[in-house]
């Protein structure tokens, strides 16, 4: 299918996205579209930077603007695990709609977002404990909702906020779609999904042997392969050094890159500021982006990130999923994470959109060994790496070469 009219988008969509530059769908978008039309529960994996969020956002929205009176209730619901992604969701719908559309999200007086319900927005983003709580106070009404989206649901069943997801899905009843999406999508947060999803309200209907009470859910799970991305657009190094040389070293480096675009990630949110003021006490131009930063002052930082004029984030983990900045060229891991997920997703804050980038493993012996078991595992290759005179050499080479 070569264009959004054979995938069966209207014009008035087709027209917007041609507006911001997208004229061809992506793989995961011709794939998941015709499925959301059709009305399916969906669960669905692709890579990051692969399409997902007009994947879902574009079917939903061309139902609810063919439905008369599209902005008398909430009719689509998206629930996001940072208050990052929630506000590109929304910028994102923005570009295609112009149906009234609100962000609802912690850190934010809880008196001006149930101001902002009143003006009854046909579109509701946020973070789940938000929702839930405006829920429970019975300021959202959810019950004309067409379609519940829980976009990286990997996190949202994370054991943090499993028990806020699963109470929230329950407050809706069979009727709503669901839809589910993650560049990480694992067994364990399928079976969340199908519990959560069969909690909810039973719909009662006049059927063949009177009143029958609606089936359980079903879900269609399309997976596109995740390699694609890591494998041909991310470059991987690896860089030796203890543990107490890590920041030396990645001044250094930044150093040696020139200083690109590029982002720092931490496994410890308390070494974030920490990483943050020992670079810019070497006069390395950075920020940190933390938990603890009021949301003004957050958009503030990555609107400068954005637009160059700080051109080195440091980060926790809060920010690997989700967070689409454009042109990263470099990732910085000081770490090996936890686990391969959040691996994947740090690496795929860089190479998006098509563009190339370079993905940068910081290791200490043990790391460095985990790190060539994730190698095999994920099928990649990585380029270990050394500085020598400011530059970046690979590791093996000889004096005489570099």
């Amino acid at each position: 299918m070569s264009d959004f009219k054979e995938l069966g988008i209207e014009d008035g969509l087709v027209q917007k996205l041609a507006e911001i530059g997208i004229t061809e769908p992506t793989p995961v978008q011709k794939q998941v579209i015709p499925e959301i039309l059709g009305g399916k529960n969906i669960i669905f994996q692709s890579a990051t930077g692969s399409g997902k969020t007009f994947a879902f956002m574009l079917p939903i929205l061309q139902k609810i603007q063919s439905q008369e009176n599209p902005t008398k209730a909430v009719k689509l619901i998206v629930v996001s695990p940072t208050f990052e992604l929630a506000s590109q969701l929304k910028q994102a719908a923005a570009s295609v709609t112009s149906l009234k559309c609100g962000l609802f999200i912690g850190g934010v007086p809880l008196k001006r977002q149930i101001d902002s319900l009143k003006e009854k927005p046909a579109i509701v983003i946020g973070t789940v404990s938000r929702l839930l709580e405006l829920c429970r106070l019975k300021k959202l009404k959810i019950e004309n909702a067409a379609a519940l989206v829980f976009d990286e649901a990997d996190r949202l069943a994370s054991k943090e906020i499993a028990l806020e997801s699963q109470e929230f899905v329950s407050l809706f009843d069979q009727k709503t779609q669901i839809i589910a999406c993650s560049a990480t999508i694992t067994k364990k947060t399928e079976n969340f999904l199908f519990e959560a999803s069969n909690s909810r309200k039973k719909t009662v209907f006049e059927g063949q042997n009177g009143l029958e009470l609606s089936p359980s859910a079903e879900f269609k799970t399309i997976l596109l392969p995740l390699e694609d991305v890591l494998r041909e657009k991310i470059e991987h190094w690896a860089f030796f050094a203890e543990r107490r040389d890590k920041i030396d070293l990645v001044r250094s480096l930044l150093r040696a890159l020139g200083e690109k675009k590029t982002l720092v990630f931490t496994s410890r949110a308390d070494q974030v500021e920490n990483i943050c003021q020992k670079l810019k006490y070497k006069k390395i131009n950075c920020a940190a982006l933390t938990t603890k930063i009021k949301n003004q002052e957050r958009q503030s930082i990555l609107a400068h990130f954005k637009n160059g004029k700080t051109p080195v984030l440091i980060t926790s983990d809060l920010s690997s999923r989700g967070l689409d900045i454009p042109d990263i060229e470099y990732v910085i891991q000081c770490d090996l994470p936890s686990d391969e997920d959040f691996f994947v997703h740090r690496a795929g804050r860089t190479a998006r959109a098509g563009k190339f980038g370079v993905n940068i493993v910081i290791g200490d012996e043990w790391e460095l060994r985990k790190l060539s078991a994730m190698e095999k595992k994920l099928k990649i290759i990585i380029r270990p790496k050394a500085l020598f005179k400011g530059k970046v050499f690979a590791a093996d080479q000889t004096q005489e070469e570099k």
